[in-house]
């Protein structure tokens, strides 16, 4: 069982191990979430440092922000720990470069709730891992699973780099889009996916739902699609039900589902896939840590057949449960996971067809 995990220690073992100094590149959220699990585990950031247009003299926790140039110049050998998210070209050719000069780890944290992905976790869990594993559909998913788990644990972007696929690969080889779809977006942001669903299909299908929670976002999603036909836009969170939740009002595409937790709260109300249409052709998710409860959301369509895209990557265990959860409400569609270009795992999807 879990043949297909090669890597034993975490990547917070090895820089709890590790005499070189440690610097963060990065001082967002991802940096406060790395460095709390850095107190947990005893490790010592020796300082921090920013891409260079964003170094003017500042500090952060204490410490003076430098460039990577400036600490190169200081200090010969030193590991660089990752907490940011890269996904556009000319980012990620650029951090490629410094893992070529210097040991480069992007530990991993979950973007929403709680856990890390360490080894101990993956045993806790391997009758599922391995599990997800069987059911995958074909080759390329089963690598893609076997890289972004051993990614997950050691931090080692190479296996990121071992599994990034082009986009087009999905709709040429998994998703096959005609005239007659019902689409419903879940997490429709400010309309780009919808946006290249229309592209995708030559503004031919049958209907659109665009599900956006948070109020900017969804004026601009009104926007976007004002000249649009054949499209609904609801101002709700995907769930599995339609009522009423908390929901952090904050813009951009971390807009969640919360409790609490300081920032800026409303109510907002909720609505289920089913509950816009019980038959639709195509859904896709990316609801920052709700996938499972939008999921079940839609068992209606699933059970019809419904085509799936679902992101893999907010909670730490996303990346068996929501397969799980799709191939016990119906059995009969077939599990595929890509990765398209991102570090840290963000970006990694379940698609789901018959």
């Amino acid at each position: 069982m879990l043949d297909f995990v090669a890597e034993k220690q975490s990547s917070w073992d090895f820089l709890k191990n590790t005499e070189l100094p440690i610097f963060i590149y990065g001082m967002g959220d991802g940096a406060e979430k790395i460095l709390r699990v850095f107190e947990e585990y005893g490790i010592a950031a020796a300082g921090f440092f920013a891409s260079d247009e964003f170094v003017r003299g500042h500090y952060f926790k204490g410490h003076l922000v430098h460039s990577l140039s400036q600490i190169e110049k200081l200090i010969d050998d030193f590991i660089i720990v990752l907490a940011f998210g890269a996904g556009y070209e000319s980012l990620y050719r650029r951090i490629s470069q410094m893992a070529q000069r210097h040991i480069l780890l992007a530990p991993d944290v979950p973007v929403v709730g709680e856990g890390l992905f360490t080894y101990e976790y993956c045993l806790q869990n391997a009758e599922k891992l391995q599990r997800v594993y069987d059911l995958l559909a074909d080759d390329v998913s089963r690598q893609t699973f076997s890289d972004i788990v051993n990614f997950r644990i050691s931090g080692k972007i190479d296996y990121l780099h071992h599994c990034t696929t082009e986009k087009s690969d999905v709709w040429e080889n998994i998703i096959h889009l005609t005239e007659n779809e019902r689409y419903i977006d879940m997490g429709a942001y400010n309309g780009d996916t919808v946006q290249e669903f229309s592209e995708l299909t030559g503004g031919r299908y049958e209907h659109i739902w665009a599900v956006e929670p948070d109020t900017r976002n969804f004026r601009k999603l009104t926007k976007s699609t004002q000249e649009m036909d054949n499209i609904t836009l609801v101002n709700a969170a995907a769930w599995n039900e339609n009522t009423e939740l908390t929901f952090s009002d904050r813009s951009g595409r971390n807009s969640k589902l919360t409790e609490g937790g300081g920032v800026k709260l409303k109510t907002v109300q909720t609505v289920s896939g089913d509950s816009l249409c019980a038959n639709a052709t195509l859904i896709k998710m990316d609801v920052e840590g709700a996938e499972a409860m939008a999921v079940a959301g839609c068992e209606s369509s699933l059970k019809a057949g419904s085509r799936l895209i679902c992101a893999l990557y907010h909670r730490t265990e996303d990346i068996f449960e929501l397969p799980l959860l799709v191939n016990k409400i119906n059995p009969e569609l077939k599990l595929y996971i890509r990765h398209q270009l991102y570090i840290p795992a963000w970006e990694t999807n379940l698609y789901c067809t018959l």
